[in-house]
């Protein structure tokens, strides 16, 4: 079956063509890095990879190359680092180590680039200098602003017209402005701000600009796929979009930007919208001490990407005990090998149709269902199936043992440790009573014992 995905420029699902199957490029907007990643932040994360994941596994993993960008020159970088009296580098180092060890957790895998925007000025500079020279930019006051009247097809993506684009643009009204919905490209910087040279004086970049800038550099034009949420799609991907394009010059230059846009729906927490003047921001770092990292993962991936998602403490429990079912499925086939063999030819079709996860979902439940029903050499090739399913997914990397166990207090088990001990003492002693009473209270801690040969092992029991 061919990958459709859902093209926002198109608004239609449309059969995923690379420019060059030997170097699949996919560009996704990534973390401003001045403090720790929020629920919300992480859900594009998660619901690329999966794709990320997906185009490897169809094109080879040399043959796709993946960049998320950082942004490291933001106003709420500038003012952390001047409240703990710090470079910007200081705080955006803290915060990247972080943020990727917080993403790994919840099964992202790295991308193959992340270029900083710091890292990228000089291509930055150099973009916004083609932009005035094209005429699709111009000098004013100290600032660059690209002339939204030069690029014909603006608000093509976002499907706005001018007059609401304008109404909604989060831009400045400046008398030096051309037209209302030009936007900066280039800005003095504040006093105690970074501050680079340029032809237009010293300052920093606006916000749009970095990422046209770290796609030509670190991927080129155009690129495959570019993702995102949706809450970008205007201004900042149609800005995007329209100084890339302009910033060609000479036979060489694209007259596409990004062949698929895709971009992922809103997380609520329950029926509002995440928001930190609302105090219910849930922060990644905080809920992986609370709950597995793949039991967030789940929950981040069982509505399909492009719907919102409710975000709840019941999301996180029902995601859990998904995981519970599929982790059992391996922990009672145990003894048997898996074979070696490729993700369900009905997976790979969910995932196929715009990254249909609940669907593909469902197949792996069907896949553990065969599992525990499978006889003699079935179930190898059952149990091989689930888990190439479920890994390409970023799921079941766990030994379903330490998953059960996962979570497990050390004074808990010690104190499970010593009663299985007195237990297994008890019944060398043919005491059957109190071996009987010693596994009641095994049994009141939600403990489960298999007994063997050689002694005991035990295992939080299943939950659901």
């Amino acid at each position: 079956m061919t990958l459709n995905l859902y093209d926002t420029m198109a608004r239609a699902k449309r059969p995923f063509v690379p420019r060059d199957p030997r170097r699949v490029t996919m560009y996704v907007c990534g973390p401003t890095v001045y403090n720790y990643a929020h629920i919300g932040n992480a859900r594009p994360v998660v619901a690329f990879d999966v794709l990320f994941r997906l185009l490897r596994h169809t094109y080879g993993a040399d043959s796709v190359i993946y960049a998320a960008n950082v942004t490291d020159v933001d106003d709420k970088i500038n003012k952390k680092a001047a409240e703990e009296g710090v470079s910007i580098d200081v705080i955006t180092e803290r915060y990247l180590d972080i943020y990727n060890a917080d993403m790994s957790v919840l099964g992202a895998l790295r991308p193959t680039h992340q270029p900083r925007a710091t890292q990228t000025m000089d291509a930055i500079i150099a973009m916004i200098g083609r932009l005035v020279h094209n005429n699709a930019a111009y000098a004013a006051e100290g600032h660059v602003l690209f002339n939204t009247q030069a690029y014909s097809d603006y608000g093509k993506l976002s499907g706005h017209p001018m007059e609401d684009m304008i109404a909604g643009a989060r831009v400045d009204v400046a008398p030096y402005k051309q037209h209302p919905a030009d936007f900066v490209l280039w800005k003095p910087s504040k006093e105690n701000e970074p501050v680079w040279d340029s032809p237009w004086g010293p300052g920093r970049p606006g916000w749009h600009i970095e990422c046209s800038a770290m796609i030509e550099q670190s991927l080129g034009l155009p690129i495959d796929i570019h993702g995102g949420g949706i809450d970008l799609l205007f201004p900042h991907h149609e800005n995007e979009m329209a100084q890339g394009l302009c910033a060609g010059h000479g036979h060489d230059a694209p007259t596409e930007y990004a062949r698929y846009w895709l971009h992922n729906g809103f997380l609520n927490m329950g029926a509002e919208k995440m928001s930190k003047s609302v105090g219910n921001v849930a922060l990644v770092h905080e809920l992986i001490e609370q709950a597995p990292g793949e039991a967030l993962r789940w929950a981040l991936l069982v509505g399909h990407y492009r719907a919102p998602l409710d975000w709840t403490g019941d999301l996180i429990e029902q995601s859990k005990k998904a995981l519970d079912r599929l982790y059992g499925a391996l922990r009672r086939s145990s003894e048997v090998k898996a074979e070696a063999t490729g993700p369900s030819v009905a997976f790979l079709a969910a995932l196929e149709d715009d990254l249909n996860t609940p669907a593909a979902m469902a197949e792996l439940f069907a896949m553990a269902t065969t599992l525990e029903t499978a006889r003699g050499e079935d179930r190898a090739y059952a149990k091989g199936e689930l888990l190439a399913s479920a890994n390409l997914m970023g799921f079941l990397f766990a030994d379903p043992e330490y998953w059960f166990q996962a979570g497990v207090s050390e004074e808990l088990r010690e104190k499970v440790d010593a009663l299985i001990s007195d237990r297994v003492a008890a019944r060398a002693a043919k005491d059957w009573a109190a071996a009987d009473r010693i596994r009641g209270e095994l049994t009141a801690l939600n403990i489960e014992v298999m007994d063997n040969p050689t002694g005991a092992t035990w295992r939080i029991k299943e939950q659901g």
